[in-house]
């Protein structure tokens, strides 16, 4: 039979069986599988399962679609899957309480790039009006809309935001993923009665959210839409990139590479490079140029 797990807590697994949730474990020979993946089963996946004794087992896991994947720190061999088979994410940032740097966003769009995943990025706590947070938040706005995505400025405690969200996740399987504090939580709860996510405070002392959502979860909001809460996220590390990619998911600097003299360039030195013409022009942020950096350093690195 065939399931779809809906949380993962490491050594025992909830799935979807015919509008139905059970308790199933892995059978040894997927748990000792040399993966390099933290997790080899994770919320999303398609999954056979063997009952034995009563005892719902996972035998095997279907091809995925796409999946979020990351590293738990840039450093590590090892990568983490955070969710598989979606249709869309949702990326939650704010602007402050706690604050969501640029360098986070990217490599989050990157990646999900990479894996054919849209991303819809929800600005959210649009009611707090501090001149710093405005600042930041019209910077986020302007510079991701000017960039072509999907980017929306809420708050997760407007009647109407939330009723745009649930329009957003109508007929579709979609990841919520944000750092902690963020409000993804909020969100999942505001979507659906059926939904009761705990909810954790904002320290005052680190402007940090507190991890409250431990594990991966999908919810069915109604037979044909699905959500995923996830943990609060403090870094993405980049995985399976290779560095004469990564300038092909940024979209300014896509637009002009047929323009680069090389082929080959990764536009740091080399001559009659287009995309370090357009960022001398301006046409290029420089904060996104300093974090394709930061990820190309990365991936020597790795």
């Amino acid at each position: 039979m065939k399931g779809i797990v809906s949380k993962s807590t490491g050594s025992w697994y909830k799935v979807y069986i015919d509008g139905r949730e059970v308790d199933a474990r892995l059978r040894g020979k997927i748990r000792t599988q040399n993966l390099k993946s933290t997790n080899p089963v994770t919320v999303g996946d398609v999954v056979f399962l063997d009952v034995q004794d009563e005892e719902y087992l996972i035998k095997g896991v279907e091809d995925r679609k796409n999946c979020i994947v990351r590293k738990s720190n840039k450093l590590s061999k090892q990568y983490q899957l955070i969710a598989s088979n979606i249709d869309q994410a949702l990326l939650v940032v704010t602007p402050a309480y706690p604050y969501t740097p640029m360098g986070f966003i990217d490599r989050y769009l990157i990646t999900a790039s990479a894996y054919h995943i849209p991303v819809i990025i929800l600005i959210n706590k649009s009611d707090l009006n501090e001149p710093k947070l405005s600042a930041y938040r019209d910077e986020l706005q302007a510079t991701y809309l000017g960039l072509g995505y999907d980017c929306r400025l809420m708050s997760f405690l407007s009647e109407s935001d939330i009723e745009e969200v649930q329009k957003l996740i109508q007929s579709k399987t979609t990841v919520i993923s944000g750092n902690s504090g963020v409000g993804k939580s909020t969100l999942a709860n505001a979507i659906s009665a059926g939904i009761d996510q705990k909810i954790g405070e904002i320290s005052s002392s680190y402007d940090k959210g507190q991890h409250t959502t431990t594990f991966a979860q999908m919810f069915v909001v109604n037979p044909d839409t699905f959500i995923i809460d996830t943990p609060g996220l403090k870094d993405f590390g980049l995985v399976h990139l290779k560095k004469n990619q990564l300038s092909h998911y940024f979209p300014e600097m896509k637009a002009v590479l047929e323009n680069c003299k090389f082929n080959n360039c990764i536009h740091l030195e080399e001559p009659e490079c287009a995309v370090i013409k357009e960022l001398e022009k301006g046409n290029i942020a420089e904060s996104r140029y300093l974090n394709y950096l930061n990820m190309l350093d990365e991936l020597d690195q790795a």
